[in-house]
């Protein structure tokens, strides 16, 4: 599951004002002697150190989108995300209605399919075509659209590209309510499974009629 990262960060303050040092104790102690480059040296290791006692270490705080045990799984759904994010903001950038609503389902089936996957890693493996070629193709075709639109650009091949797109969105947002449905196929078994069983034990126990 997401999660907040915290990671201890050193300031750079102390090691500013110790360089600063430097030049300024030089005026003082110029470093053409041993004894001299000793000093100034020392002065700047005083100054690093009480500058680091009155600035204590900062705690940085990141949030780590997916965390869940395994980096290959996490960078599928980072990508995933992304490529969702990227459909919803093109989804607000096309007028048209039809390819709206199928984007709409598009979007909601890959928001479910990351959902599950986050829950159950194991899964990844059945997105496998779907989070590296089949997001991406739509998240690719409706761009294109998108630019169409943003340009005025009108013609025969304008005309096919949107006629093919709206064609297909509606079968598009299918497979991908499909591919959602088949990540449960395995519950739906098991479930069954279960049941079977505890119906032979509760017949084997004549507690049902």
């Amino acid at each position: 599951m997401s999660k907040w990262e915290e990671k201890q960060v050193r300031p750079v303050l102390p090691l500013y004002l110790a360089a600063l040092t430097w030049p300024m104790a030089s005026l003082i102690f110029p470093p053409y002697t041993l004894g001299n480059l000793a000093i100034v040296a020392v002065c700047s290791a005083v100054v690093y150190g009480v500058a680091r006692r009155f600035c204590p270490m900062r705690v940085v705080r990141t949030l780590v989108p997916y965390a869940t045990g395994s980096e290959e799984v996490d960078t599928m759904l980072n990508g995933i995300t992304a490529n969702l994010d990227a459909l919803h903001a093109l989804n607000d950038a096309i007028p048209d209605t039809q390819l709206s609503h199928a984007m709409d389902r598009m979007e909601k089936a890959g928001r479910s399919i990351v959902a599950v996957v986050e829950g159950a890693p194991d899964k990844a493996r059945q997105i496998d075509r779907f989070a590296r070629y089949y997001l991406p193709e739509v998240v690719k075709l409706m761009s294109a659209y998108a630019n169409l639109e943003k340009n005025g650009v009108r013609g025969e091949n304008a005309e096919q590209i949107v006629t093919e797109l709206r064609r297909n969105a509606d079968t598009t947002a299918t497979a991908f309510e499909n591919q959602l449905d088949a990540l449960y196929s395995a519950e739906a078994m098991d479930i069954s499974t279960d049941i079977e069983v505890l119906d032979s034990i509760l017949k084997s126990q004549n507690l049902t009629k």
